[in-house]
């Protein structure tokens, strides 16, 4: 995959590993903290770090962009069919161009459409979205994920304007 330019110096995207376990769930742990305090911490580290392993990462089709010489994975992207799960970025390396690198990537792999799951209050993210082309579509009482956060599913198509 190539690499990317971006205000945090060249971000190269590939495709994670089974090795890229514990970065990838630093990532997580860390985004989420940051982005999102309001949620509930329902697992632990651990847990975490066995979901990733053990669902995601062979589950999903992920990438992983690293940054830096010695190379570091600063943000992580997973893709199950069109539905774009995961998309989280360390909070120091944010709006650099990082996760428009992702996206790039999850698009390649599901070039005709996506959709995804937003928390309703989570503004930056919805933003960064619909710059992308998504376009806001049902929304939920949090019923449906396990945090019981209302969320928002988002739908991409390509060659759609609006």
């Amino acid at each position: 995959m190539p690499s990317h330019p971006s205000s945090a110096g060249t971000v190269r995207v590939r495709a994670a590993t089974p090795a890229d376990g514990e970065a990838v769930t630093a990532v997580f742990l860390a985004s989420r903290a940051a982005a999102l305090p309001y949620l509930p911490r329902l697992h632990s580290a651990e847990e975490t770090r066995a979901w990733i392993d053990g669902v995601v990462l062979p589950g999903s089709s992920v990438w992983v962009a690293e940054l830096g010489d010695p190379a570091r994975v600063v943000g992580f992207a997973a893709l199950d069919g069109t539905v774009l799960d995961h998309l989280y970025l360390r909070p120091d390396v944010r709006r650099r161009g990082i996760g428009s690198a992702l996206l790039e990537a999850v698009r390649e792999a599901s070039p005709e459409r996506l959709s995804l799951h937003v928390f309703q209050r989570n503004a930056e993210a919805r933003a960064f979205y619909e710059r992308h082309g998504f376009t806001a579509g049902v929304f939920d009482d949090g019923s449906r994920n396990e945090e019981n956060e209302p969320d928002v599913t988002y739908h991409w198509t390509a060659g759609r304007v609006g």
